[in-house]
């Protein structure tokens, strides 16, 4: 008997997991009252916490241009902006279960993730490439042959280089770290050679370091990552107010100003300026906006 409760509960919990998958995010949010960001804590500066323990970023503008758009669409000029921390191993989860709305942070759009969730139009295209000390002399990935390396548990970056090590016999030893700042900080202790990501991440994570001068990131890229915020799967009603707001905000030269904002100005909480110009690729994609995930598209 106490088998047969148990499966019941299960079923029962099963069945309203799927009835909140089915219900629309505008319905959902409608209902609540409240629309959930995800984000992340480090993802300097897409999505990272300032001195007051606040979610702050490009992303995150991007974002409070879309809940503007959300407001707009159900007329709920009050509506409740959540808040949600999340990883690289539990955004896609948090998103898929709803328990979050819109994922703000420094995630690729590929293919394979397309199978699970859905993205709006492409906000940044970057490159992995890996972050290394200059007195080590590690610039090509020949170069970390046999040597240990890290990268953040749930990204792209851990399973490209993992493919890599086997397709080019490189002998790595690849650890996987809860988050960035444990990646980086793996480097600078000397539990790993080097710490393979996404080219701008690596810019913000040396520029706020202690000792900028000692890092160099490689100028070997191992692949174009093109970054978008996610939404659910299979929610076409909410894809076209989140498309729109992205659309209208790049047509409209917004954008540019949100890129200088977080890019090429200081930052908080150190005001360091990353001084890193718009790529060709982004200004592409800002002309013609799209939410590929063909790599191939930001060549």
């Amino acid at each position: 008997m106490k088998r047969f409760i148990t499966l019941a509960a299960a079923s029962l919990l099963a069945l309203a997991a799927t009835g909140a998958q089915a219900q629309g995010t505008l319905e959902k949010v409608k209902a609540a009252g409240s629309i959930t960001i995800g984000h992340r804590d480090a993802s300097i500066p897409f999505a990272y916490l300032d001195d007051k323990q606040q979610p702050i970023g490009y992303s995150m503008d991007l974002c409070a241009k879309i809940v503007d758009a959300v407001k707009a669409e159900l007329k709920m000029p009050a509506l409740k902006v959540m808040y949600q921390p999340v990883t690289s191993a539990t955004r896609i989860p948090l998103l898929a279960n709803g328990t979050i709305d819109l994922e703000c942070g420094s995630t690729t759009n590929n293919a394979a993730r397309q199978q699970q969730i859905s993205y709006t139009m492409t906000s940044f295209v970057t490159a992995n490439r890996f972050v290394s000390k200059k007195a080590d002399n590690l610039k090509t990935l020949t170069d970390l042959k046999g040597k240990t390396v890290v990268s953040t548990s749930g990204t792209t970056n851990i399973k490209q280089i993992t493919e890599l090590n086997a397709s080019m016999n490189l002998g790595l030893n690849i650890l996987a770290a809860k988050d960035h700042a444990e990646s980086f900080l793996m480097v600078d202790t000397g539990r790993a050679s080097a710490f393979v990501m996404d080219d701008i991440l690596l810019a913000g994570l040396v520029a706020n370091s202690p000792n900028p001068g000692q890092w160099q990131v490689s100028s070997e890229s191992l692949s174009v990552e093109p970054y978008a915020i996610m939404v659910r799967k299979g929610d076409p009603a909410f894809k076209t107010v989140v498309d729109a707001a992205m659309t209208a905000l790049m047509k409209s030269g917004q954008i540019n100003a949100l890129y200088a904002k977080w890019f090429q100005s200081p930052i908080p909480p150190k005001g360091i300026n990353l001084n890193i110009p718009m790529s060709d690729a982004l200004k592409r994609v800002i002309a013609t906006p799209t939410d590929s995930p063909d790599p191939a598209v930001y060549k």
